[in-house]
């Protein structure tokens, strides 16, 4: 594939706090039009390195692009075409559905801004809720609603930490359903989960532990690699290796 091809390209992305290495030397390539799930234990090293993908973190080492973009000198620009969302809710509880997205579209100085927050509501399915405070909303509602935020500016590359986490089953199906279309439509998705069944529902996948890449590629070269039965077996044989390093 040539250097246009990926949505995402960085190579020996490395991060410390306070001296610990936090992120060592992490390598990442995600086609665009993919969806990349993002595994691995807490602590890992997912979401300092997904902050620094969306230029809110610099890396102390490392170089690449996303979207064609250099990570390092050309963060601004990233950010206006990346839409990001925590695992945290980070909407306001006291406003409702459309004031809340009103807000965002006007932050992002959104030309047409009434015409975007209505596109949102249409296609989360939040126009009959659309004023319900943010605060009433149960769990999956209120990731409809923060995920409804991430695309209001049209972003090409949607990075999600952790998006489903404490969401019921049905609701967990709905929001993969809903990243699929955008998939479809030619949106690429860094995704990080626990799931194991959302994993699989990814085209490729990227397991990091202590820090580091253990693992990359398609569920099934994964568990072949690894000499495992099934994905969680392959995960627990590749920390345990990464364990025995240490060693």
């Amino acid at each position: 594939m040539s250097a246009t091809d990926w949505a995402i390209d960085v190579q020996g992305l490395t991060k410390r706090f306070a001296g610990r290495v936090v992120v060592d030397r992490v390598s990442l390539q995600v086609a665009r039009g993919h969806i990349c799930g993002f595994l691995g234990p807490n602590g890992s090293g997912k979401t300092t390195t997904i902050r620094m993908l969306c230029g809110l973190l610099t890396p102390d080492a490392g170089s690449g692009t996303c979207l064609n973009l250099d990570i390092t000198s050309r963060a601004p620009e990233i950010k206006r075409q990346v839409g990001y969302m925590t695992q945290r809710f980070g909407l306001y509880e006291d406003l409702s559905i459309r004031e809340n997205l009103d807000f965002v579209a006007r932050l992002f100085e959104l030309p047409g801004r009434i015409e975007a927050v209505d596109r949102a509501l249409q296609r989360l399915g939040l126009v009959e809720r659309q004023k319900q405070l943010a605060g009433t909303l149960s769990g999956g509602w209120k990731q409809r609603l923060a995920l409804a935020a991430c695309l209001l500016h049209e972003p090409r590359l949607l990075l999600l930490d952790e998006p489903t986490a404490g969401v019921d089953p049905k609701a967990r199906r709905e929001f993969w359903d809903q990243i699929h279309q955008l998939a479809d439509d030619g949106m690429t998705v860094l995704v990080s989960t626990h799931y194991m069944d959302e994993a699989q529902r990814c085209h490729e996948l990227v397991y990091i532990a202590y820090g580091k890449v253990l693992a990359q590629g398609h569920a099934d070269r994964i568990v072949a690699e690894a000499g495992a039965g099934d994905l969680e077996d392959a995960f627990v044989r590749l920390v345990g290796r990464a364990q025995d390093n240490f060693v």
